[in-house]
């Protein structure tokens, strides 16, 4: 099963882009994590933002490299995430490798709706960290 964790695009950049993700009852995953108390888990969080680098990374990539998640360093979590609110994602990049390796720093922060109208209110961190992206090796 593949998830598609990015909603939205909200600002894009050679070198910084912010994606916004709607956390929804629908989301099957939610049925378990947890069954009383349903939250985005973390490690779709982390997907969150590698999808969103990958997004980002795309426009550099001139011979379409298929770039997959490297090592993650320095991750905190914070605040939960939960139905109804958003995760807005936003990834920098920091240093491009050689081997095609990407090194960037992202983060999360929860989006809840401010008073019931469209508007939303951003709200505290839920993840933050180190991470690379790098080529596929076949």
């Amino acid at each position: 099963m593949k998830f598609q964790l990015i909603d939205k695009i909200i600002e894009h950049s050679p070198d910084r882009i912010v994606a916004l993700k709607h956390v929804t009852l629908a989301e099957e995953y939610l049925a378990d994590h947890f069954p009383s108390f349903p939250v985005l888990p973390g490690v779709l969080m982390i997907e969150a933002m590698a999808q969103a680098a990958r997004a980002m990374l795309s426009e550099r990539d001139s011979a379409n490299t298929q770039l997959v998640l490297g090592e993650v360093k320095a991750l905190k979590f914070g605040q939960l995430v939960r139905p109804g609110e958003a995760l807005e994602v936003e990834v920098t990049l920091h240093q491009s490798l050689e081997d095609g390796t990407y090194i960037c720093k992202g983060s999360g922060r929860v989006r809840r709706p401010s008073d019931g109208s469209s508007s939303t209110s951003a709200g505290q961190t839920a993840v933050s960290g180190r991470f690379t992206m790098r080529p596929l090796k076949s």
